[in-house]
């Protein structure tokens, strides 16, 4: 008789379970819209850029590009056919689409260069 004393309220206590708790309801999750970003300016992007807007300018030897963090503009310096020296500057800057670079003030750049703009 003791020991149904001390199992009663224990089998009660069992039988009053809780309700389970309603499931959550997952959350949609809105993913950004992939940002356009330009390819990082390398020696070999700035050849291109340049070739592709100078027509008739010599091709660039050596290049190096500098981009202050977040900046829409790319300073170069650049040399051109057997110069292996660093003597011409340009800036690239980041086309209408924000998908590559172009060469800010292309004219006049193609114009020191005895180079012709080619169109675009």
């Amino acid at each position: 008789m003791k020991n149904l004393t001390l199992i009663l309220p224990l089998a009660l206590l069992a039988a009053c379970g809780e309700e389970p708790a309603a499931e959550p309801v997952p959350e949609q999750v809105v993913s950004p819209e992939p940002a356009n970003t330009p390819p990082a300016p390398d020696e070999a992007l700035f050849k291109t850029v340049f070739a592709e807007t100078c027509e008739g300018a010599e091709p660039v030897s050596v290049a190096m590009c500098k981009r202050a963090m977040g900046s829409d503009v790319v300073s170069c310096e650049f040399g051109l056919g057997d110069d292996e020296y660093m003597r011409n500057k340009a800036q690239l800057e980041v086309n209408e689409d924000s998908t590559g670079w172009n060469l800010a003030d292309a004219a006049a750049i193609c114009a020191e260069h005895g180079a012709t703009l080619a169109d675009s």
